[in-house]
């Protein structure tokens, strides 16, 4: 199995009395992990049970009243594991009971669709669960893994457990392809009207097609022939399953900056290819950059701390930065570069540093450069994308 670097974290809470709740989208590894951690706990001698709700036979175990299903949890072992535990109704008013109850009985869950989840995780649950999200591997999981997969293959084919099977192209394409048919048949089609899953269709295309640019939702409303309510409620959607993310921009008010716009970045690179149906090598590829730029954003994503959030920056004049990694309220700026000659500062860079002057620390992603420069008195620190994936960039020295 890949070992996933959340794992060892995730190994530590089974010490902690909070329920803990894996969240993320369909396929991409929570159960694994969950597996991993069974495992974990009856080496370490834990009586331990594992439901997995997708089983219609378990599923049908928990067609019991409340009471029943509290007995039965807190029969069956010190350390339970719940597969797509949406599908036990009044789940959190279960789990309270039990936490409240000082069982001394761990849960850990995992849960797909949002939407759902959301029901069951009302204020009840405040302060008794953890939720944790899961991603799809990371390149440094993965070529860890898969020795022969390389960074190319990873923008080409992103990091879906599912592909780590299998080293024919075709095969990649037509999992990813089936993984996209799933989400729209399984997850979308009960939250949208028959009649407007072509346009839904289309909106998942203008994304990707768009992605990593400014977008505005009233653009996007007159592109796909919808309400501009109709474009938010989908937008919402793709987040509340977990399937893009909505990049802000960042701005103290200063009068040329934008304010409304937003860029959108699909969970994993192979999934946006899927969408547009193009898996061609990177260097023929004319959207190179954004595939860059999407590697970064996916792992600034999965690094995310409760104080930190990733906004991008752009004034009415063109000058932008690709990413603000607001950590503490503290703007970081990161802008992203495929091969470049020299440690020469981006103009938007310089741009916003000349805004911004209390910014201690840059940095330049990019293929080829490795080196430290001085600009006033900030540091700009030029790093490969080999280290960014493989360090948390904000520990280095």
């Amino acid at each position: 199995m890949v070992t996933r670097l959340i794992f060892n974290r995730l190994q530590g809470e089974l010490r902690q009395p909070e329920i803990n709740i894996l969240l993320g989208p369909r396929q991409v590894g929570k159960t694994t992990l969950l597996k991993q951690l069974l495992a974990s706990c009856q080496a370490a001698g834990y009586k331990t049970a594992f439901f997995d709700l997708e089983q219609p036979q378990v599923l049908a175990g928990f067609n019991l009243p409340e009471t029943k299903i509290i007995e039965k949890l807190t029969s069956v072992g010190d350390v339970i594991f719940i597969d797509e535990f949406q599908y036990i109704q009044n789940a959190s008013k279960i789990f309270k009971s039990i936490f409240d109850a000082d069982k001394k009985i761990k849960i850990i869950c995992s849960g797909s669709s949002s939407i759902e989840i959301h029901k069951h995780l009302k204020e009840s649950l405040a302060g008794r669960r953890f939720i944790f999200r899961i991603y799809p591997l990371q390149y440094v999981e993965l070529s860890a893994y898969a020795r022969k997969f390389t960074f190319d293959d990873y923008l080409r084919y992103g990091g879906m457990p599912g592909l780590t099977h299998t080293t024919s192209e075709e095969r990649k394409q037509q999992i990813l392809s089936e993984l996209l048919a799933s989400y729209i048949l399984k997850d979308i089609k009960s939250l949208i009207k028959e009649e407007n899953i072509k346009a839904f269709n289309h909106l998942l295309y203008l994304l990707a097609e768009n992605q990593g640019s400014c977008v505005s939702t009233n653009s996007l409303s007159n592109e796909i022939n919808l309400s501009s309510k109709a474009v938010n409620r989908y937008l919402d959607i793709l987040e509340e399953t977990y399937v893009s993310f909505r990049v802000h921009s960042f701005s103290q008010n200063l009068g040329n900056e934008l304010k409304k716009s937003f860029k959108t970045y699909f969970y994993d690179l192979g999934m946006r290819n899927a969408i547009l149906k193009d898996y061609s090598l990177i260097k023929n590829r004319p959207d190179k950059g954004i595939l860059l730029e999407t590697f970064v954003f996916l792992k600034l994503q999965a690094m995310l701390a409760p104080n930190m959030e990733v906004k991008f920056w752009r004034t009415k004049d063109g000058h932008e930065v690709d990413f603000i990694l607001l950590k503490d309220r503290k703007p970081i700026p990161i802008e992203v570069k495929s091969r470049i000659p020299g440690p020469e500062i981006p103009k938007g860079l310089k741009r916003f540093l000349l805004r911004y002057k209390s910014v201690k620390t840059a940095y330049v992603i990019n293929e080829n450069l490795n080196e430290t420069r001085l600009h006033n008195s900030c540091k700009i620190r030029f790093i490969t994308f080999e280290i960014f994936a493989k360090e948390n960039i904000f520990d280095l020295p």
